[in-house]
């Protein structure tokens, strides 16, 4: 993606960690016109049934990696990663790749467009990834860990204890709030965070 980084020059990136509400200022910004890329959902698509990637990850995994319907077999290779945190990079080289090319296809084709209209990249490992690399500007969506914490208890219904090793888990969103040149704090109200994001696209769009 190093040879296209020029595409990336007009684009946002939005991320955030669990239980800050990405996924709803997400949302937020579509409806207000902006045009939303979803990394999470093209990881997904780059390893259907019959695609390269998948055969790839077979072939490096072996064949535990797939269900008995031929899809990814997620929470297996989530577990032997786990196990095996080198396992990580291996599957990163198979899928990153194929990743950035169709982000970087869509972006073009929003680009083409010229309709104004924030495009904005949702990257949920953003920093993790190295991504951040890539653009100008990013946006953090931020809420402090313990009402991180009390927000994962209530949506998955888990324990106190799950619910900070889940949080511990990622990098802190403090560090990543520190990273950002926007920042949603979804700490208050439903009301208070959409101000906010309206404000945020008037910004992107000027």
């Amino acid at each position: 993606m190093d040879t296209n980084k020029g595409v990336f020059n007009n684009c946002v990136a939005l991320t955030g960690s669990i239980a800050t509400g990405k996924s709803a200022v997400a949302k937020m910004l579509q409806d207000l016109g902006a045009h939303l890329i979803d990394t999470d959902r093209i990881a997904r698509e780059v390893v259907e049934p019959g695609s390269e990637a998948l055969s790839e990850i077979v072939a490096s995994f072996g064949p535990d990696a797939l269900n008995a319907d031929g899809t990814l077999n997620r929470e297996w290779v989530r577990s032997a990663i786990i196990r095996d945190p080198s396992l990580r990079e291996r599957l990163n080289r198979i899928t990153h790749p194929r990743i950035q090319e169709v982000v970087i296809r869509r972006i073009k084709e929003y680009q083409r467009r010229g309709d104004g209209m924030p495009i904005v990249i949702d990257v949920p490992l953003l920093y993790e990834a190295g991504w951040d690399r890539f653009f100008n500007a990013t946006i953090v969506v931020y809420a402090p860990r313990e009402i991180q914490i009390q927000r994962l208890m209530a949506r998955d219904r888990i324990d106190r204890n799950t619910a900070e090793q889940t949080v511990a888990a990622q990098m802190d969103v403090e560090e990543k709030k520190k990273k950002a040149f926007y920042v949603v704090d979804n700490s208050g109200t439903i009301d208070e965070t959409r101000r906010q994001v309206e404000r945020l696209f008037d910004s992107l769009r000027t």
